[in-house]
C-alpha cells in the first residue's frame, strides 16, 4: 500500500510556464504579483518564466492546478505541464556544458 502512494507514476511535478507582457507599468506590477503568488504556492524558480512544485500526488496537482487557475494575470501566456516524478527523473539538465544534479525533491512525511 504504501509503495503504491509513493509510486514514481503517482507523484506529480508541476511546470507552470509563463511569458507576461513588461511594457507598462501595470503589465510589470501584474508580472511581480503573480510570481510571488507562486513563490507563497510553493513553487521554485526553475528558470525566469518556468516554475516548479513537488505534489505528492495527482490529487494534490490537482488542487495547486487550481490555485494557479485562480491567480492568473489579465494578460500574458500562462501553461501548466503535469508531468510524472519518473518523467522529471528521466530529464537532462545542464549549465552550459556542465551537467547538472535535478531539483531535490521534498521530504515527504507521512502521519499515521
Amino acid at each position: 500500500m504504501a509503495t503504491e502512494r509513493l509510486s514514481a507514476y503517482r507523484i506529480m511535478w508541476l511546470m507552470v510556464l509563463f511569458d507576461l507582457p513588461t511594457e507598462t507599468k501595470t503589465d510589470r506590477k501584474n508580472y511581480r504579483i503573480f510570481r510571488k503568488k507562486l513563490e507563497k504556492a510553493g513553487f521554485s524558480m526553475f528558470q525566469f518564466s518556468i516554475y516548479l512544485r513537488h505534489c505528492s500526488s495527482r490529487e494534490n496537482a490537482e488542487t495547486h492546478i487550481k490555485r494557479v487557475k485562480s491567480m492568473l494575470p489579465p494578460n500574458g501566456h500562462v501553461g501548466i505541464l503535469r508531468i510524472t516524478d519518473k518523467q522529471f527523473g528521466n530529464m537532462e539538465l545542464f549549465i552550459g556544458k556542465k551537467e547538472e544534479e535535478l531539483p531535490k525533491v521534498p521530504q515527504q512525511l507521512e502521519m499515521f
